[in-house]
Parts: structure tokens; sequence; C-alpha cells
């Protein structure tokens, strides 16, 4: 089966109804049926993105709904870490964040080619080491 990478920004679309791309992140959702894997950086990044944004409660109900689901966490690992600072130093100048970083380096080590997310200037920037450009989805 096919494997994708899930960021912060789709995870949130999905949660926020006020979201410009929450309609295009459900979309996706029902039509998509790859393994969709949620790095541990990003779910700490939505909890908190959640609750600054939108409050307490929302940020409970996609603990609840996300426990429910069928998307699999992956875990960080120190050659992650290392792997991510480099990619930070390399791209310093385009001011990426860790998170997206990690992406970044989690493709690399599970050999993943597909990203689900909106963020579209600093993935089609930087270059990972296993393939010549990630995917974006959706």
């Amino acid at each position: 089966m096919n494997k994708v990478l899930i960021d912060t920004n789709f995870l949130y679309a999905l949660q926020d109804r006020n979201d410009k791309n929450n309609a295009k992140a459900h979309a996706f959702m029902r039509v998509d049926k790859s393994t969709r894997l949620v790095p541990q950086v990003v779910l700490t990044e939505i909890t908190y993105l959640l609750r600054n944004f939108i409050g307490i409660h929302a940020e409970m109900i996609f603990l609840e709904a996300f426990a429910a689901s069928t998307f699999e966490l992956v875990s960080l690992t120190m050659p992650d870490i290392k792997r991510a600072k480099t990619i930070m130093q390399k791209y310093q100048n385009i001011r990426i964040d860790f998170t997206d970083c990690c992406l970044i380096a989690f493709a690399e080590r599970l050999n993943i080619t597909q990203i689900c997310t909106f963020d579209r200037r600093d993935f089609s920037i930087v270059r990972p080491a296993h393939c010549d450009v990630l995917e974006l989805l959706p």
C-alpha cells in the first residue's frame, strides 16, 4: 500500500470548518486510500494550534477522533533530529521550521515521496536526498 506523510496544516484544515482548505482536505480523505503516517511532532504541533486558535474543546475533539482514526503515528528518532537540523541549516534562508524539516527527514528515512500538505512553498523548494522532488497532495 502507498504511504503518505501528513503535515500539520492538512490536519488543521480537517478540523477547522472555517479554514480555506477544509473542503479540499475532506474530499481527499474520502478518495485517497494510502496509509497515512503522522509524525509525532505533527501531533504536538496540531494540538498546540487547535488549542490556541480554536480552543481546548477543538483540541479534545481532535484527540478523540485521532485516537479512533486509521492514521499511524511515526516516532522521531535521533537520526531524524540530526537530519532535520541539517535540512534546517541548509535552507535557513527560507526560514523552514523544525516540523517541516522532520517531515522531510521522515520521508527520506521511510522512502516516502508523497506529503499531504497545503504548504507548497517550503516543500517545493527543499530537495530531499532520496528523490528529485516530493509529490505534494492533495
